[in-house]
């Protein structure tokens, strides 16, 4: 039989294919890189990957709002499964690197962002620089050497063949990153579900957030997320992504959704799957 094809945020040494590696007990597959979540999604759809893996939240930074967004306005696919990962940055150089002669930090705008105390506090002297990837990054620490180091996943120092300077180096220990799995199929009720939607509304009016959020009130449906976005077409236009616990073919949420469909301009399921817990 052939092999589940799966996309991810390439290449080897990210976070996402470290937490896709994690994944592999659960599927057999055959993992394809790409560069950025819009590639993996149109992968999908033209039939090179079967699906695609990607983050879509972590519980410092908050929503993966790219992810969000193609779901929401650029691809008609669906959240098939979620995955809740911890994540632990390492920082990555030479043996022996001496921390206080190091003038580069290179890695990822999120690594950065969930290590800001650490950089502060023991790299006071060092550049940070972007790079669009954590393996991007590694890769830059090998090739520049002894003044230069990377913030990453433990894989990425296996695969760059660099040392581990500092273990665990995020700012706060609970760490996690929600990530989906997302393809073209709906999968059955489990029992143990989530539901994701987006609501647009007809127009900014007092009320409209509590008009959607009464009708999962009234049925006790119990909400895990709302998160407002613009919708690209007006300022000041947005639109409500909301994730709640349940399939969307229980009784209560299907009414609810239908309730919901009759006042607003538009009702997006984005996928009922399995949750973690």
């Amino acid at each position: 039989m052939r092999k589940l094809r799966i996309g991810y945020l390439g290449p080897e040494g990210t976070f996402s294919e470290e937490a896709l590696v994690k994944f592999a007990s659960l599927v057999d597959y055959e993992a394809a890189a790409y560069l950025t979540v819009y590639d993996i999604f149109q992968a999908i759809e033209k039939n090179e990957v079967d699906k695609g893996f990607v983050p879509i939240e972590n519980s410092i930074e908050g929503s993966v709002n790219v992810t969000l967004d193609l779901l929401a306005f650029s691809f008609d696919l669906k959240i098939e499964r979620e995955i809740i990962y911890p994540i632990h940055h390492y920082l990555l150089g030479q043996e022996g690197q001496d921390l206080s002669q190091v003038e580069l930090v290179v890695s990822h705008p999120q690594a950065i962002a969930q290590c800001e105390r650490f950089l502060r506090e023991n790299l006071p002297q060092a550049r940070v620089e972007v790079a669009s990837s954590t393996a991007e990054a590694a890769l830059k620490a090998r090739q520049l050497g002894k003044g230069t180091v990377a913030i990453g996943p433990e894989r990425a120092a296996k695969i760059y063949n660099l040392k581990i300077l500092r273990s665990r180096i995020e700012d706060f220990e609970d760490n996690l990153t929600r990530f989906v799995l997302v393809g073209k199929e709906e999968p059955k009720p489990t029992g143990f579900d989530k539901t994701s939607i987006v609501c647009f509304i007809y127009e900014d009016r007092p009320g409209s957030l509590l008009g959607i959020l009464q009708e999962f009130a009234y049925r006790y449906i119990n909400l895990t997320k709302i998160v407002s976005r613009p919708t690209k077409k007006a300022l000041g236009d947005y639109c409500f992504f909301i994730d709640m616990e349940g399939h969307k073919d229980d009784e209560t949420i299907k009414d609810a959704l239908r309730c919901l469909s009759c006042k607003l301009r538009k009702v997006k399921i984005l996928g009922s799957y399995p949750r973690e817990s």
